[in-house]
């Protein structure tokens, strides 16, 4: 028998899967979740995206039950070799679908949760890639159940 998980895992979880079933421009794919993101310049040559559950915000709803916010962070990197526009406008394509797909979405295997924020902040590091030349974008998604 497994342990029970923690709310934000099993959304961080399902939120992996939706992305490695999904059908996205980007087909060869595989999503996994972490809790601290390390690679190695060398790892980043192929696609990778990571889902690290980064927050969780218990809100009153009555005697009884809470609203519960839980926030995932989906890191989308790729190391280039030039950086320009051929190289680098489908990862910001896949990264917009990716933001559309979750907007308002109910997770497959956690339909409690609805996500009801998608934020972009970070289309791309700068530090990233001017360092490593690397694309680093960055998507927070919100999640909101009752619990």
């Amino acid at each position: 028998m497994t342990a029970p998980l923690a709310t934000v895992i099993q959304i961080a979880d399902s939120v992996v899967a939706e992305i490695n079933a999904g059908d996205f421009s980007k087909k060869s794919l595989s999503a996994q979740r972490l809790y601290v993101p390390n690679f190695d310049l060398e790892d980043m040559k192929e696609l990778r995206v990571t889902v690290v559950p980064r927050e969780v915000e218990y809100l009153p709803l009555d005697r009884v039950s809470n609203k519960y916010h839980a926030t995932i962070d989906v890191a989308i990197q790729k190391k280039f070799s030039k950086g320009d526009a051929k190289e680098i406008d489908p990862l910001v394509l896949f990264v917009e679908e990716l933001a559309d797909y979750f907007r308002l979405k109910r997770l497959n295997s956690y339909v409690a949760a609805r996500c009801i924020k998608v934020e972009n902040a970070v289309l791309y590091s700068t530090e990233h890639w001017t360092q490593f030349n690397q694309f680093t974008s960055l998507l927070t998604l919100t999640f909101e159940l009752a619990k």
